[in-house]
């Protein structure tokens, strides 16, 4: 599984970060920034599960 954010949807609103502080930190501007690059690990896919969810704007993809 990778993880990618659309930067133009981003908000700030942080539930990423909120859901998963493993995988999801944010930029100078409040902005989602990811922590782990490549694959996320398996035993933190479902935290990234969680945070596509509750991101309000969609901003947040998940590839398998």
């Amino acid at each position: 599984m990778r993880v990618t954010i659309n930067e133009e949807s981003c908000h700030g609103h942080q539930m990423c970060a909120i859901a998963a502080p493993e995988i999801f930190g944010s930029d100078d501007l409040g902005n989602a920034v990811l922590l782990i690059e490549g694959d996320i690990p398996t035993d933190l896919q479902g935290k990234a599960r969680r945070a596509e969810a509750n991101c309000p704007e969609r901003a947040i993809l998940i590839t398998e």
